[in-house]
């Protein structure tokens, strides 16, 4: 059974966009941050993204390694993103590309048939997917990157829930920028 993984930055209030989707409030990572992301990437067997969030990955890292001034590790980034195995779950989008399989039905359902599949870890990103996946009891790992900013409100990480799932912490640590990353695995 794969494992699978939510992790994005947030702010301190628990936002992962300001109103109005701004998700400018984090400001460029830092190299460190950049690079955990990235080798969490490389971890990943499988990606599966909602549609906002895709609309956002795929807007820049297909060409990611391409662009002016891109560092080294944007360009090793980008050329995992783009070759890595990827799911979109959305009823509006209608193509997808860069090794990505489109899925417009029941999410839950298709993300409880992936986890039961072998292979390696997945990761899911955007906050309407993570928190149908969360509700269903589905995430066995969150991990978030912490920044020292309040929003006052957003996009919330964390969905309401029916019931408490408790957690053990598995890392913390603190990087450049007051960034706090932390692990935490769901107890069953």
């Amino acid at each position: 059974m794969r494992k699978l993984i939510y992790g994005m930055n947030l702010t301190l209030d628990g936002y992962i966009a300001a109103p109005g989707d701004d998700i400018g409030w984090g400001g460029p990572p830092s190299d460190e941050l950049f690079q955990f992301w990235s080798d969490q990437l490389q971890a990943t067997d499988l990606s599966l993204y909602g549609r906002k969030l895709w609309q956002t990955m795929s807007s820049y890292w297909p060409t990611g390694d391409q662009q002016p001034g891109a560092t080294p590790a944007e360009i090793e980034f980008a050329r995992r993103w783009r070759d890595m195995a990827k799911v979109v779950f959305s009823s509006t989008t209608d193509k997808v590309d860069w090794n990505t399989r489109l899925v417009t039905g029941d999410a839950v359902a298709e993300i409880t048939r992936l986890k039961a599949e072998d292979g390696g870890p997945m990761d899911i990103g955007g906050a309407t997917l993570a928190g149908a996946a969360m509700r269903a009891g589905l995430i066995d790992e969150y991990v978030l990157a912490t920044s020292p900013v309040l929003v006052g409100g957003g996009t919330p990480f964390f969905t309401a829930l029916d019931s408490w799932v408790n957690l053990n912490l598995v890392e913390t640590r603190t990087l450049p920028g007051g960034v706090i990353l932390s692990r935490y695995e769901t107890r069953r």
